[in-house]
């Protein structure tokens, strides 16, 4: 197996530094690991002699060199996860966004208020895709709805939608499984 080396250009070398002792400063410990590795690795250190050396385990240390490879400085921030590409396209997903805005009656639904699970039969429905409940959140148009504690989902004002729907539409999504399905998605 061929060791992993990376090659930073002189400028680079000296952002990474300063951003490892920023990061280490702020408390980020754990962003100041990963962007020592990077900076140790291209002095020259394998992966086995970066885990030694940051008391990490190896497989963790080569992974964030092919996270610095694949996403840069982002891919080693903490939080950062480049999850599952979305399986509906942009037009599948104005299309839902369309549908929820329509309301699960106007959809043929018994019940008044979107729930998780139904989102997930709709979406099946109308386009194959299956998602779990608790997933489809995770569809609904970033920055267009805010969610209260009871995990309640209703649209952000019309100004900062990024997609104009039906004017005074709300879209109202109820986290809770238990919540009723409607008659018609048993």
């Amino acid at each position: 197996m061929l060791a992993r080396l990376l090659r930073l250009h002189p400028s680079t070398y000296k952002r990474l530094v300063r951003l490892s002792k920023e990061a280490e400063r702020d408390g980020a410990y754990r962003v100041a690991k990963r962007l020592q590795a990077v900076v140790l690795n291209s002095e020259g250190q394998t992966s086995g002699e970066l885990a030694r050396i940051l008391k990490a385990p190896r497989s963790k240390v080569s992974e964030w060199l092919q996270h610095y490879q694949t996403d840069g400085v982002d891919g080693l921030l903490e939080g950062y996860r480049s999850g599952r590409p979305s399986e509906l396209t942009e037009k599948q997903q104005q299309q839902l966004g369309d549908i929820l805005d329509s309301g699960p009656v106007a959809y043929g639904l018994d019940n008044g208020i979107w729930t998780s699970p139904m989102i997930a039969w709709v979406n099946e429905e109308e386009f194959g895709v299956q998602y779990h409940p608790g997933h489809v959140r995770k569809l609904l148009p970033a920055g267009d709805f805010r969610c209260s504690v009871h995990g309640a989902f209703w649209p952000a004002p019309m100004s900062r939608r990024r997609t104009a729907g039906a004017a005074g539409s709300i879209r109202t999504l109820k986290k809770s499984p238990s919540a009723a399905l409607g008659a018609d998605l048993h």
